[in-house]
């Protein structure tokens, strides 16, 4: 495979903690070069976030936390304090030479810096320039933090997710990772790569203005649809579907299984293997509509049904007739599952305090592309030198300068 698509790009990432690293990271891995620009001393935030830790060959812990490896896959780590004026001119100077600049400050909260999107598009007019917010450069929410659980919550995700209020254990719940995040990182970079291609054409950069709120509610999808559509808010089902039955978790004899019932003709195979044909005649849940207005008499029925068999025993039967279905994994499951070994999920590379760590690869596969970043995420500072020379022709004894003036590490 030949490098990736967007090897002829530089990055200059001004982000920390998961949206904006998760957007660095996709473009590392399409080939891009991620410059990294940490604070001296502590770095990313995400570093510290632990345990758990990478261990090293003899099984001592490292300083970099499992959080921090997540999302910072095939980048360069430069250590430069943006608060002194050197390290600024740096900063500004690395903007000269990159595409793609990417920051997730609060609203404002580097033009005291200098660092904003206006005056360095004026450095370069090529530039595109991605902020990321929790609510966005505008509007009454403007200087509030922006968090994953409070977007969650705030963008309706948490009262769409966790069982009824009715039931047991009901009551709001957050995703179990953060959604929020990971979703804006992921249109950050859409946006990013729009951005480039409309560059090819005009030669002009573009300022993206992205917002953790206005992702989430963007990804409301259906459950936004049927409350537009209605007036009507959404509820709580728990593992249920509110527009197909049965579409949820069931409890089998030694543990838990999805069924997801798509269609009519699915649900008559589902009838047919489990030996309720009648099931699939009773007009009361002929069509999915219909058994949508009975949820409430036909689920009971089911969950008793899947009692009688193992999941795997289910699993069996059920693919065999093409009913969709899937065990409930943990973690480890996912990872020993046949499907994503044969997919090499698991992307290993050499790190330099551990000897080699494994990452989840990106999930992407082209015909003609490589997506396999080839260097680990870094240590803090680790790039510092290489880069400076590299990229802006500094010498030996004036990154020795810098360093002992505290302008980098």
């Amino acid at each position: 495979m030949t490098s990736g698509a967007l090897s002829h790009i530089r990055v200059l990432d001004l982000s920390r903690v998961l949206a904006g690293p998760w957007c660095t990271q996709i473009l590392a891995d399409l080939g891009a070069e991620v410059i990294k620009v940490e604070q001296p001393g502590t770095g990313d935030e995400t570093r510290s976030w632990g345990p758990p830790y990478l261990k090293d060959p003899s099984g001592r812990e490292t300083s970099e936390s499992a959080y921090y490896l997540a999302v910072n896959r095939g980048k360069k780590s430069v250590a430069i304090d943006i608060s002194t004026e050197q390290g600024q001119t740096l900063v500004r100077d690395l903007v000269k030479k990159s595409d793609v600049v990417v920051e997730n400050f609060k609203a404002g909260g580097l033009e005291k810096y200098g660092l904003d999107y206006q005056p360095l598009s004026e450095l370069n007019k090529r530039l595109i320039y991605c902020s990321i917010t929790g609510f966005g450069q505008a509007g009454p929410y403007r200087d509030l933090p922006g968090y994953d659980i409070i977007i969650q919550a705030m963008g309706g995700l948490m009262s769409i997710t966790g069982r009824p209020d009715s039931e047991s254990g009901g009551g709001p719940v957050k995703v179990g990772v953060a959604m929020a995040d990971i979703l804006t990182g992921l249109y950050a970079a859409v946006g990013i790569l729009a951005a480039l291609a409309r560059r090819e054409q005009t030669g002009e950069g573009d300022y993206i203005d992205l917002s953790l709120l206005d992702v989430q509610v963007a990804t409301l999808a259906n459950q936004a649809m049927n409350y537009l559509t209605t007036g009507k808010s959404p509820e709580r089902l728990g593992n249920a579907h509110p527009n197909i039955v049965p579409y949820e978790s069931f409890e089998t004899a030694d543990g838990c299984i999805i069924l997801a019932v798509g269609n009519d003709k699915q649900f008559e195979s589902f009838c047919n293997v489990t030996d309720q044909t009648e099931l699939s005649q009773n007009p009361s849940y002929k069509s999915n509509a219909d058994r949508v207005s009975h949820r409430d008499e036909l689920i009971p029925i089911i969950q008793e049904i899947m009692k009688t068999k193992t999941t795997a025993d289910w699993v069996k039967l059920l693919r065999r007739a093409a009913v969709p279905c899937g065990p409930v994994n943990d973690i480890a499951d996912v990872f020993r599952d046949p499907q994503v070994m044969f997919r090499e999920t698991a992307l290993d590379s050499e790190h330099s305090a551990a000897g080699v760590v494994t990452t989840v690869a990106n999930p992407l596969r082209f015909s003609e592309l490589s997506t396999d970043a080839a260097a680990a995420p870094p240590l803090l500072g680790q790039h510092t030198n290489d880069v400076l020379h590299e990229v802006l022709g500094i010498n030996a004894g004036q990154l020795a300068k810098l360093r002992s003036n505290g302008d980098i590490a």
